[in-house]
């Protein structure tokens, strides 16, 4: 972060502080344990805290002065009437110091392996400041605001929603100059009513943004095809199955390990290739290759940031186990992205006595939806090419109906309330040359049964 000072700071959040401040200040917290002498503090309000209570150790640890919704003992406090709101109007303010290409990228599914790869693409030619792991939200995003300085080439960020009005607060304070829209699935229709206002909350992601800032889209996807160019504004689109996209896939071969293909675009092609499974990771590559072209970036240059990708923790990584294949992939799920774990097992090739195993948990904040969703993903892997089915959870009985609609055997569908009882059962059934997928909602924490089964 450049130093900025307290009186700038003062004057961004638009509150009053009875204190000098003429001090420089060099970073911004919402931490206590990450408190350095010449900071500020921003005493935010959670559900299960309140920063306000760290107010005076924050200023005992450093801190010149803590943004805070009313007076607090023994601390210089710059009073302002909500401490999330200054956040981001500091943030703002900070970020608009810096001209440079700010990606923002937000979607259903699918937005931190997009964000990764579109980093890797942009790295080729500019300092990269990018959001690490899903700090997405309305606290996360800012802090990586304040990590961009005079140095920084580019910024790459991620950003998620849940309700509405809340992506048009994260866009409003990072004022994207490009923004990539990866997909429009499932995930939080309990709060946003149906997939059409899931893209209405999505599209926010342009309420920051200037109008002729090119909008990049899937136009493999049923609702993002359809949108149309409005008041001069560059779309892009970008697919694995239409020619007529600006930017498109072909010659499509997997392997054990990955995916080669051809990546085709206005005025040529060039052969690319994923170290990853899944064609869903194809449209996160396109998409970063969009990116790539928007920022002038040299095609042999991305295609060769494209081979560097490689998923994190637990995002569809690979894992020997026993003899066995695990493919890990449990941060979130969705109809959509289950699908696409589905399609990554029936990739990899299993020996003589294998067999493909999809172990699912539920599916979280998916509201009224959730059976009939559960159902239409349980009929996902009955199309699918694994051979059995094991879950648990609540929601997760209905993957069986639908599963044995598509003609999957109900003797190889097995359904646990208990994860435990779950993985006692898997421990007794698994062996040697399984390839065994794990996937699951983030709350469900579906890598209890992976350490469990390691």
């Amino acid at each position: 972060m450049e130093k900025m000072k307290l009186s700038e700071i003062v004057q961004a959040v638009g509150g009053s502080f009875g204190y000098p401040a003429d001090v420089e200040i060099s970073s911004v917290s919402t931490d206590t344990r990450t408190i350095e002498p010449n900071s500020v503090f921003i005493a935010i309000k959670g559900e299960n805290f309140d920063g306000h209570d760290y107010g005076a150790k924050a200023c005992e640890l450093g801190a010149e002065a803590v943004i805070a919704e009313r007076p607090i003992k023994d601390a210089k406090c710059i009073v302002v009437d909500s401490t999330a709101r200054a956040l981001l109007q500091l943030a703002n303010y900070y970020r608009k110091k810096f001209d440079i290409p700010l990606i923002g990228i937000t979607g259903s599914v699918g937005k931190t392996t997009t964000k990764d790869m579109i980093s890797l693409v942009v790295s080729k030619t500019f300092k990269t400041v990018k959001t690490e792991g899903n700090h997405n939200n309305e606290i996360g995003m800012p802090k990586t605001l304040f990590g961009i300085d005079s140095t920084t080439g580019a910024a790459v960020i991620e950003m998620g929603m849940n309700h509405f009005g809340e992506m048009s607060r994260l866009s409003m304070c990072c004022e994207p100059t490009i923004a990539v829209i990866t997909n429009i699935g499932h995930s939080h229709i309990e709060n946003l009513g149906s997939q059409e206002g899931i893209l209405k909350a999505k599209m926010e992601i342009l309420d920051g943004a200037d109008y002729m800032a090119p909008l990049i889209l899937s136009m493999d996807d049923k609702l993002l095809s359809q949108i149309e160019p409005r008041h001069g504004r560059q779309l892009m689109f970008f697919s694995v199955k239409k020619k007529t996209a600006d930017v498109y896939a072909s010659e499509i071969v997997p392997d054990e390990s990955g995916i080669s293909f051809k990546i085709n675009y206005k005025g040529g092609s060039i052969a690319a290739r994923l170290n990853v499974l899944g064609e869903h990771n194809i449209k996160n590559a396109l998409a970063a290759f969009c990116v790539g072209q928007t920022l002038g970036i040299e095609p042999d240059l991305m295609a060769e940031a494209i081979a560097e990708f490689e998923p994190q923790g637990i995002r569809q990584s690979l894992r020997e186990v026993r003899d066995m294949t695990f493919i890990v992939d449990c941060y979130n799920a969705a109809p959509d992205s289950v699908k696409a774990a589905l399609s990554a097992l029936g990739q990899i090739s299993v020996p003589e006595g294998g067999r493909r195993v999809a172990v699912l948990s539920d599916m979280l904040e998916l509201g009224k939806h959730a059976r009939s969703l559960h159902r239409l993903t349980g009929e996902y892997v009955g199309s699918s090419k694994a051979d059995l089915l094991y879950c648990c959870g609540n929601d997760s009985r209905y993957y069986v109906d639908g599963a044995v609609k598509k003609g999957m055997s109900a003797d190889c569908c097995h359904f646990f309330e208990s994860k435990q009882d779950m993985i006692d059962a898997l421990k007794e059934e698994l062996h040697a040359g399984d390839v065994v997928l794990f996937k699951g909602s983030r709350g469900m924490k579906l890598e209890e049964a992976v350490d469990a089964l390691s």
